[in-house]
């Protein structure tokens, strides 16, 4: 017999008074009341009620019993309560995992544009290029770059991946300005060090058409910040995220180079367990992002 059940009984029959009143407020029979009280009374080896024709009193340790039914149901429907209000309004935290460079640049002014429009709500963010891995591990929700591997998660793609050429104007001024991509065999281009094919870029041009390009140069790291650093202080061709080579672009400090060619944009997708009642929380950072980052 279900405790809280026969707990939400007793404290029925103390309110109302009788079996019988009791009953008719739970909706059952006079019977099953009294089935449910002599079953508690059994179970703790102590008599709850004294009986009588007209009304039930409580015993010492029937008034003690009543009192923590009371603060066990309490903290049941308060539960139950802040469940409800979970499914209902956006609070709490919100664990996100993204690449470095992404998550930085572009995911962290939406989150917090996202938590201006709902108090209740924080995010705690992880930077890290793996990360799929992260979300079966207690992030809600992450951003991966190109393909998904585990097929169990929800997917939901965002706006490509872009990258594109720049050289600082003293580099373009004493090399030449490439008006080809087959030309970028004669420059000095930067590459990160972990591409797996850092020594060729794959480049789409304005038609959709593809140009495999060698590249060599003299720098590489494995930090784009870095790249863009040591480009515009003039060390070659950078190949980078457009958002983070715009505020070098802004200053002069770098030039587009072939700006109607870039890297084939990468795949890029919001990703998060499979969940048949999200939160909402989590229900409003999904449509949040996705609104803003697949534009």
């Amino acid at each position: 017999m279900d405790k809280l059940a026969s707990m939400e009984t007793f404290l029925r029959v103390v309110e109302c008074g009788s079996f019988a009143a009791a009953a008719e407020a739970r909706g059952v029979s006079a019977t099953m009341v009294a089935k449910q009280v002599r079953a508690i009374e059994k179970r703790l080896g102590a008599r709850l009620l004294h009986r009588t024709t007209r009304r039930h009193q409580l015993s010492e340790i029937g008034q003690l019993y009543l009192e923590r039914c009371r603060v066990a149901l309490a903290g049941v429907a308060h539960a139950e309560a802040s469940a409800i209000e979970l499914q209902t309004y956006p609070q709490g935290l919100l664990r996100v995992v993204a690449p470095v460079g992404y998550g930085s640049r572009t995911l962290a002014p939406i989150l917090a544009k996202w938590m201006s429009e709902h108090p209740g709500v924080s995010v705690d963010l992880t930077l890290d290029d793996r990360p799929e891995a992260l979300v079966m591990s207690g992030h809600e929700l992450g951003v991966v770059m190109g393909h998904l591997r585990d097929q169990s998660l929800v997917a939901r793609p965002l706006h490509p991946y872009r990258r594109i050429l720049a050289a600082a104007p003293a580099y373009l001024a004493a090399h030449g300005e490439p008006k080809h991509p087959s030309e970028l065999t004669n420059h000095s281009c930067l590459g990160i060090s972990y591409w797996r094919h850092h020594d060729r870029w794959d480049l789409i041009g304005p038609s959709n058409e593809t140009c495999t390009v060698p590249v060599r140069g003299r720098f590489t790291a494995n930090d784009g910040g870095a790249l863009s650093k040591a480009a515009a202080a003039g060390a070659g061709i950078v190949l980078q995220p457009a958002d983070a080579l715009a505020d070098y672009l802004v200053a002069g400090q770098l030039t587009p180079v072939l700006p109607s060619w870039a890297l084939q944009p990468t795949q890029t997708q919001l990703v998060y367990a499979q969940d048949r009642k999200p939160t909402a929380k989590l229900r409003s950072a999904i449509d949040f992002l996705v609104e803003h980052l697949s534009a």
